[in-house]
C-alpha cells in the first residue's frame, strides 16, 4: 500500500480578532508548504471539526436540530478509504459542566470519551500505536485535556485543549 503523502503544516493564527481560532499553512524559509507535523496536523483538524452527532445525542441548542457534521465525510470510506473526520466536542458546549450525578453522567468522561472515539481510527489504521487522553477540571468554567499519540519509537505527538464554558453564575 502506498502511504498518502502528509499533511500541510496548519498553525493557528493570533491576531485579531482574538476571540476566533483560524489556521493556515505553514511555509518554510524557502516558500515550500512545512510538512514536518503531519500527525499532530490530522489530530487538530480531527479533533477540531465538528464531527455529525447522532440523532439520540443532546444537542447544546434545544431548539435546533443541526447535528453539524462534515459534507466531506459522505462516502469518505468507499472514496478514500477515509473515516468520518471530526469530534462532538462541541456537544458539550452548554451552560454548565455537569457531575457524575448528572443524568448523561460527567461532563468531563464525556470530553475524554468524545476525544477517544475522534483519534481511535488513527489506531485502526495503524498512523499511531497507542493514545492518552487525560482531563483536568481546572476551575469552575474549565476543563484542560492532553492528548497524546504514540508512534512507536518516534517521539509523540502532545497536544493540549482547554475547554471553556461561559456564562456560569
Amino acid at each position: 500500500m502506498i502511504n498518502p503523502p502528509p499533511d500541510v503544516r496548519l498553525v493557528q493564527n493570533t491576531f485579531f480578532p482574538q476571540y476566533s481560532v483560524t489556521m493556515d499553512w505553514s511555509l518554510l524559509p524557502d516558500g515550500s508548504l512545512d510538512d514536518t507535523q503531519a500527525l499532530a496536523t490530522a489530530v487538530v483538524v480531527a479533533l477540531g471539526t465538528f464531527g455529525l452527532a447522532s440523532p439520540d445525542d443532546r444537542l447544546p441548542d434545544p431548539d435546533s436540530s443541526d447535528r453539524m457534521g462534515w459534507w466531506g465525510d459522505m462516502d469518505a470510506d468507499i472514496i478514500h478509504n477515509g473515516w468520518p473526520i471530526g469530534s462532538k466536542v462541541w456537544l458539550e458546549s452548554r451552560s454548565a459542566i455537569e457531575g457524575t450525578d448528572s443524568k448523561w453522567g460527567a461532563t468531563q468522561a464525556r470530553i475524554v470519551n468524545d476525544i477517544r472515539d475522534s483519534i481511535q481510527p488513527f489506531i485502526d489504521r495503524k498512523i499511531a500505536s497507542r493514545y492518552e487522553v487525560v482531563s483536568i477540571r481546572v476551575d469552575r468554567q474549565r476543563i484542560d485535556c492532553r492528548v497524546r499519540l504514540f508512534r512507536g519509537p518516534l517521539a509523540a505527538v502532545d497536544l493540549m485543549y482547554q475547554m471553556l464554558w461561559q456564562g456560569i453564575e
